[in-house]
């Protein structure tokens, strides 16, 4: 009989020991000695049916293929743009993938991104020396114009998020604000600055808090009362 040992969301350790036993598996962050599974590093623990995950507490983004980013264009090529991806890596957005719209070869690239623009891509490749591609082509794909964009933990993402867009969803029925949520941990946030205001700090309470019980109903009443920092 396997026996858990931390509950879900507890803040552990590396090497302290999760579970015992095989009746649990070892998820990403996790690895097996024997009949234990204990944590690879510092993070928050995601009891996900008999797999133990954990959700890294800090660290910067690492790109996957199909991951949705908002990146910054850093410069423009004779064969597309360099993008910051809040990694260690930049990526290539190549004129093929940038746009359904022809572009003629010697076309004035910076008329469709120029440096310091944002964007919202989608990771097509990821090389096994880190060389990442990306598109701007296909649904929601594009340049972000106006608004505001935050940063946060890229790991506390999946919170930020919910289950099933139930938290980002919630927080853009409550202020009225468009928000595109990166997996790289970039958020953009468009709406009247007061309500903009409002969303910003409730995301920066759920990256801040994200360990915490209850913490929809927390973000809920939080929406509620006004959305003020204290």
């Amino acid at each position: 009989m396997g026996k858990l040992i931390v509950e879900n969301k507890t803040i552990v350790v590396p090497g302290e020991t999760l579970a015992e036993g095989m009746d649990y598996l070892p998820g990403n962050g996790t690895y097996r000695i024997g009949e234990k599974i204990l944590a690879e590093k510092l993070g928050l623990v995601n009891v996900d049916g008999r797999a133990l995950k954990l959700i890294p507490l800090a660290g910067r983004y690492s790109p996957k293929i199909n991951d949705t980013i908002i990146a910054k264009v850093i410069d423009v090529t004779l064969n597309g743009w360099r993008l910051e991806t809040n990694s260690a890596y930049t990526a290539m957005l190549p004129v093929k993938d940038a746009t359904a719209q022809y572009i003629a070869r010697g076309a004035n690239l910076t008329a469709f991104f120029d440096i310091g623009d944002h964007v919202v891509a989608k990771i097509t490749n990821v090389t096994s020396q880190k060389l990442v591609d990306v598109s701007t082509k296909g649904p929601g794909l594009r340049k972000l114009a106006g608004g505001r964009i935050i940063g946060v933990n890229p790991y506390k993402v999946p919170r930020i998020i919910g289950k099933q867009g139930s938290m980002v969803s919630m927080i853009k029925d409550a202020t009225n604000c468009k928000i595109t949520v990166g997996q790289n941990g970039f958020i953009w946030i468009d709406g009247e600055p007061k309500e903009i205001l409002r969303a910003v700090n409730a995301v920066r309470m759920i990256d801040e808090n994200s360990h915490m019980k209850g913490l929809t109903d927390k973000v809920k009443e939080f929406l509620q009362v006004g959305g003020e920092a204290k």
